[in-house]
């Protein structure tokens, strides 16, 4: 029997600022800051992979039970297999056979279940690597996947899988590449060193690294049709309340023991929407105003959305708003309960209506 998608084209839309002073979030090649010509001005720039997993750390720290994402396939199932009984050199065989119908040379996410459940059909062919076949194997994983047990940032981020394009899975996060609002220029530090054993006054070593500063412009888009659906409906509030505080929390950790970025929202809006996804493009270089570019950042921001949200008439499908960082009496915990109403209640009035 199909089973109607409840929340099909629905979305939460995190549209956040946040500032940060001295710091090198997300280096380049060369070690420098990233950036990004927007406007015709250089903005200070943070990939989205560079946020992406921090994120996905910090839904571990709240409980969140996620896969793993490695190159090292083959060591994994090959300990699987060991431990339901394989020997040494079967494991180590069936382990690199797997691996192989799985990817080459990328990283893989998967989780321990698959992995038991690899083992599990390796055992059936007596551990013998030359029984296995890709198909079977590419059965097994996917019939035993399951993210809302132990991959819940498979269905998040999404996975490709190499050697199987049915076992790949779509994500329900998009995040944008966080740019300044305004105009950003990389600066240089010079620093020295000294040496406590040194006899002779003088910095032992002497260098340089380049740092900004800038208030950035966040975008991230939660699909939470995309979600029910790779979650087979399972918990999905508990799934957008873990995502959302992980999102609060996470920074990138590039450079954290020297130029501290620790830096919370300043300002966010966050829609739930039905429809086409829409993000602040920031063409126009906000100019500082009574001291800093937050403010004029915050109004250009909402005056955007709000002509957006005319302009789209009924095509922008806004269910409900919410603002953090305007009312103290509205925090974070106000937000995440209001969130996890709405990926809860499409269900109960689809139930209520059946």
């Amino acid at each position: 029997m199909t089973i109607n998608n409840p929340f099909k084209n629905l979305r939460i839309e995190f549209h956040i600022l946040q500032s940060f002073p001295v710091t090198c979030l997300n280096r380049d090649d060369v070690g420098a800051p990233k950036t990004a010509m927007i406007g015709g001005v250089q903005r200070a720039r943070v990939s989205s992979q560079a946020w992406k997993r921090p994120v996905r750390m910090a839904m571990h720290e709240f409980g969140a039970k996620l896969g793993i994402r490695t190159k090292h396939v083959a060591d994994i199932v090959a300990q699987a297999c060991t431990d339901s009984g394989a020997s040494a050199e079967q494991a180590n065989s069936c382990g690199e056979m797997i691996a192989s119908y799985l990817s080459k040379d990328t990283l893989l996410f998967f989780t321990m279940t698959e992995a038991k459940a690899f083992a599990g059909y390796a055992q059936e062919q007596d551990f013998d690597a030359k029984k296995l076949k890709d198909k079977d194997v590419h059965k097994v994983a996917k019939k035993t996947l399951n993210p809302a047990i132990d991959g819940i940032d498979i269905a998040l981020f999404g996975r490709m899988v190499a050697q199987a394009a049915d076992l790949n899975v779509e994500a329900a996060a998009s995040f944008s590449h966080a740019i300044s609002t305004h105009k950003a220029s990389n600066e240089v530090e010079f620093f020295t060193a000294l040496d406590d054993l040194a006899t002779e006054p003088g910095s032992a070593h002497m260098g340089s690294l380049e740092f900004n500063a800038a208030t950035y412009y966040r975008y991230v888009s939660l699909d939470l049709g995309q979600l029910w659906q790779t979650l087979a409906g399972q918990d999905l509030p508990g799934a957008v309340e873990n995502f959302t505080k992980a999102l609060f929390v996470a920074v990138p950790a590039a450079r954290q023991a020297t130029q501290s970025g620790a830096s919370p929202w300043e300002f966010a809006k966050v829609l739930v929407r039905k429809g086409q996804r829409l993000q602040v493009p920031f063409e126009t270089a906000i100019k500082a105003k009574d001291g800093g570019f937050l403010q004029p950042s915050i109004d250009a921001m909402t005056s955007y959305l709000a002509r957006q949200e005319k302009l789209h008439g009924s095509l922008f499908g806004k269910q409900a708003e919410y603002t953090y960082g305007q009312n103290d009496s509205f925090n974070i915990d106000d937000l995440i309960a209001a969130l996890k109403q709405h990926s809860a209640g499409s269900v109960a009035r689809e139930e209520a209506n059946a």
